[in-house]
């Protein structure tokens, strides 16, 4: 099986764990840069240039298209779906879960558990922002990844403070309720396919809220609860998403689901739980791309 890897950073452990558990079993795999690909449309048939070479012989593609990239990066998985190859994220998928407040709709829709949340407006914010109280307030940028662009506001004068900012400077974000319940911890749950094949509770640093380890927090080893695994799994199904990471919140009235990430670093979850999820990915590929 030829499989190919869509990521610009070839060096990057995530990429790297994948081409090493894909030609573990004894597949053809190759890192295709979104960058230098070349969509296309000739006399009506779909196609795909990778540095002036037509490609045409990929028979499943594991997308990592980072935030920076998500347009570009989502048409070239668009464009593989039309070449009717596989993929572990569907480009809708991709979009859906890369915009907060749309993948809270969608979630919402399905009965997914979520905080409080509200699209912040430019009329009436003031009356949004009283909804919540006068305690703390996390308001977050749509579009921000890797605790990037999630602000905490200990009060109603802070909140307005950083919102209207944020609208002053045409930077779309929600607001959401502060789970003090969880004391800075969220689990990350990593889905393949029907079910969760990796979990870790990460901590936040000293003086922080945010659990990522990219932020500098720490993780341990956690097994999820039934419950947690049930909710795991229909966030990944709700986004149309084969392979991705879950946030979970523990609060007072159970498990909420933070974000959904379509492109979950490896490096944590795999040093942590010493599971080979880049393996995992590769057998649900042997299993479905057929």
């Amino acid at each position: 099986m030829n499989i190919a890897i869509l990521s610009r950073g070839e060096l990057l452990y995530s990429t790297q764990s994948l081409v090493e558990a894909t030609e573990k079993r004894n597949h053809h795999v190759e890192v295709i840069d979104p960058t230098y690909c070349n969509v296309l449309i000739e006399k009506g048939k779909v196609l795909l240039q990778y540095h002036g070479d037509i490609i045409d012989d990929i028979d499943a593609i594991i997308p990592r298209i980072g935030s920076s990239n998500t347009f570009y990066g989502t048409s070239l998985v668009r464009h593989f779906e039309a070449m009717n190859v596989y993929t572990t994220a569907s480009s809708m998928g991709i979009v859906q879960s890369r915009d907060k407040w749309t993948s809270f709709q969608l979630m919402a829709k399905a009965g997914i558990p979520l905080p409080k949340t509200t699209l912040g407006s430019p009329a009436y914010l003031k009356d949004f922002l009283k909804d919540f109280g006068t305690g703390k307030v996390i308001v977050k940028i749509l579009e921000g990844t890797h605790g990037a662009g999630v602000i905490l506001c200990d009060n109603y004068t802070n909140a307005l403070s950083t919102v209207e900012t944020l609208q002053e400077l045409n930077t779309r974000f929600v607001m959401q309720e502060f789970i003090a319940e969880s004391k800075g911890s969220d689990i990350r749950a990593i889905v393949v396919g029907d079910e969760v094949v990796a979990a870790m509770k990460r901590f936040s640093k000293p003086g922080d809220f945010r659990s990522n380890l990219h932020q500098g927090g720490s993780a341990d080893v956690y097994e999820l609860s039934e419950k947690e695994k049930e909710i795991a799994i229909n966030a990944a199904k709700t986004l149309n998403l084969n392979v991705c990471g879950v946030d979970i919140l523990q609060s007072k009235r159970g498990p909420l689901v933070l974000e959904v990430n379509s492109t979950p670093g490896l490096e944590g979850i795999e040093t942590v739980t010493g599971i080979s999820v880049s393996n995992a990915i590769i057998k649900f590929i042997e299993k479905n791309s057929n």
